[in-house]
């Protein structure tokens, strides 16, 4: 058997598979498409993006658990992660018997949006709107369960206002819907957002982080709109399947953890919407531990069900 430091100088000895358990252009595939080149540039293999969207991360998730344990296959997800425990009877894959942490690599907050034509520029605007009107708007997010959704439904469930859920494949076709106009109000993370806020096509109401965020300062945070405690983020999360070898899972976080500190790496991703994490492992694990308790308490009280 080799011992662990062998197995960590010759991994990787092939292409590296990153798993993104939902469809193109949201924050998750954003983030593995920047990390991503930097790890084949540092380690001379290839490291190709594969994208199994469905069941709210369960269908990639599920895949990446069970692949084999010798880190060539990496899971990059997002906090789907540590909502579907509660969300899902069945998620096909335990998160904590199945995968192993690797590290928060990055973090950005789910942010309120509105159609332009939505006549309210302020969280109280927009639930007295709402309120006003009762089951006759609705709002987009990424798919049931989703940080956006639960975000949403906070809002709701706090306000007591009535607004249908549309729930949608990933964040890049509930931004479409947005920005058309056919569902006037949104709950996703920033950084798919970030583009269509900075052209004028969709207005920012809020954000979900505990202090303004950085990359939009004159966006409030839902806490200073009236809604104590209202804090969540949405997670650039990395696993790997259960038995991958410890030095592995070590090399792996300190490669992640010094691409997304890298200048130009923060160029990339700082003006979307996303800041660096790549907390250690075991600052990792109990994270999971805590969200899966935090959000599943959410889940009941707003009797959220996955479809």
């Amino acid at each position: 058997m080799l011992a662990p430091l062998a197995v960590a100088q010759e991994y990787p000895s092939r292409p590296i598979r990153i798993i993104v358990p939902f469809a193109p252009g949201g924050p998750t595939d954003v983030a593995a498409r920047v990390i991503g080149p930097r790890m084949a540039e540092a380690w001379g293999q290839p490291v190709v993006v594969d994208n199994r969207a469905g069941a709210g991360g369960n269908i990639g998730m599920a895949l990446a658990a069970k692949a084999p344990p010798d880190g060539h296959t990496v899971l990059f997800t997002s906090s789907s992660v540590v909502v579907n425990p509660t969300l899902y009877a069945k998620a096909g894959y335990d998160v904590f018997r199945d995968l192993v942490p690797v590290t928060r690599a990055n973090t950005t907050p789910n942010i309120l949006v509105v159609h332009p034509s939505v006549p309210a520029r302020t969280v109280a605007e927009l639930v007295a709107l709402v309120r006003a009107n009762p089951g006759k708007f609705s709002y987009a997010t990424p798919g049931t369960g989703t940080t956006g959704h639960l975000s949403c439904e906070m809002l709701r469930v706090a306000a007591r206002i009535d607004m249908q859920h549309v729930p949608f494949n990933g964040a890049a076709p509930a931004v479409t819907s947005l920005v058309g106009n056919q569902t006037p109000i949104g709950c996703l993370g920033l950084p798919p957002a970030q583009p269509q806020l900075k052209s004028g096509a969709l207005r920012a109401i809020a954000v979900t982080s505990a202090q303004r965020w950085k990359q939009n300062p004159d966006v409030p945070t839902m806490v200073e709109s009236g809604f104590p405690g209202f804090v969540n983020d949405l997670m650039t999360g990395v696993f790997v399947p259960a038995g991958t070898p410890a030095a592995i899972v070590k090399r792996l976080h300190a490669e992640i953890a010094r691409i997304v500190m890298l200048p130009d790496v923060q160029d990339r991703l700082g003006p979307l919407g996303f800041e660096p994490v790549a907390n250690s492992p075991a600052q990792f694990a109990r994270q999971v531990r805590e969200e899966v308790e935090m959000y599943g308490k959410v889940i009941r009280e707003a009797k959220i069900q996955a479809d």
